[in-house]
């Protein structure tokens, strides 16, 4: 083709990323693909009131609908159908809730590319059984309709055959984006102590969903008190997420931390922490999960298959409080030290950015 290839990403919050993974995703292919194809990038105006036009070269267009919950299905659906008139390929990132929308496609030439998101979206504790048969329903619909299904494991690819009997190509997620910062920089010392006094803690990040398990962070570490965890999550979204802060927010082993979305502060936090406890059961390629390893932490993680294959299986492990406790008693300085440095390994030759940008660039390539 003599001019760009149009490329519409929709199904997300928006950019610049501040929100959760597939943000992230779409913010680092507009930085690495923006000089490949003309990309457009459709955002919530309620998240981003600023509204600048333009992100790395990428134009933004803004709907006043919420982008999650019931009224996201108008949002997907209304982005879609203006991506459908406009776009060569669109990047619909995550169909779990209007993967109906996508036969629309068939009406026109443009090209759909579905990144599934997380690991079997539909089998998630936090949804009810109708909105599980509703996910499940738009997942099957976007696999069978789309082009190319993305799915973030090898796992999920395997599930989404089982499941559909949709093929599917595996792109992971990088975590290069974060930065290693020191316990004394002045921006965060007064505000977070403990990281600056050089407190020894452990660290986790997680949305206050069941399957996340932060119950079993919080439940060992009632129990172990040799130093403290750091739990960063949006608790009020859930009352699971709500219940537990009530029950834990004085402990005196526990901070419990507001959601960050500064990517710096929370970078802060992270980079100076002396392990990081990844409790989640039902995610993909957690980037929480890949961001730790990029950061060179020891990564204690819950007992999952999709996380023994994000580590490949040199992480430690635990299946509940009890396992949990006795990993964070008898882990050596050598062991931990040791793990660090795997995992830093692992994501510097898995989890980077440019390398993930490429398949996509050759993905989108492959339909011209």
């Amino acid at each position: 083709m003599d001019k760009k290839i149009k490329v519409h990403i929709i199904g997300t919050h928006g950019v610049p990323a501040r929100y959760g993974g597939l943000e992230t995703l779409a913010d680092f292919l507009c930085r690495h693909l923006n000089q490949d194809f003309d990309i457009t990038v459709y955002c919530n105006a309620h998240k981003y009131p600023e509204k600048i036009k333009e992100y790395y070269g990428a134009k933004l267009k803004y709907l006043n609908i919420e982008a999650n919950g019931f009224k996201g299905i108008f949002y997907d659906l209304i982005t879609y159908i203006q991506s459908l008139g406009e776009a060569n390929v669109i990047l619909y990132l995550s169909p779990v809730g209007s993967g109906f929308m996508t036969p629309l496609k068939f009406f026109t030439k443009t090209k759909v590319i579905v990144n599934h998101g997380g690991l079997n979206e539909w089998e998630r504790e936090k949804l009810n059984k109708w909105q599980r048969i509703w996910a499940k329903f738009n997942h099957y619909v976007a696999s069978m309709c789309s082009d190319v299904n993305i799915a973030d494991s090898s796992l999920y690819k395997k599930s989404l055959k089982d499941t559909f009997n949709a093929a599917s190509v595996v792109i992971k997620y990088g975590g290069d984006h974060v930065n290693i910062i020191e316990r004394n920089d002045v921006r965060f010392s007064d505000k977070y102590p403990f990281v600056f006094n050089g407190d020894k803690y452990a660290v986790s990040v997680s949305r206050a969903q069941l399957d996340n398990n932060i119950h079993l962070v919080l439940e060992a570490f009632e129990k172990f008190s040799e130093y403290k965890i750091v739990l960063i999550s949006n608790w009020n979204i859930s009352e699971y997420g709500k219940k537990l802060r009530q029950k834990y927010i004085n402990h005196p082993n526990m901070i419990l931390l507001d959601v960050i979305y500064e990517k710096n502060e929370l970078d802060y936090i992270r980079s100076n922490a002396y392990v990081y406890v990844h409790s989640h059961s039902r995610c993909g390629t957690a980037p929480t999960l890949v961001e730790a390893m990029s950061l060179g932490l020891a990564v204690i993680s819950y007992d999952t298959p999709v996380n023994h294959e994000t580590t490949h299986n040199q992480a430690c492990f635990f299946d509940n409080s009890d396992t949990l406790v006795n990993l964070l008693l008898n882990i050596s300085e050598n062991q931990r030290a040791t793990v660090a440095l795997i995992m830093k390994n692992i994501a510097q030759s898995e989890y980077q950015w440019k390398t993930i940008a490429e398949q996509y660039k050759n993905l989108i390539n492959s339909f011209f």
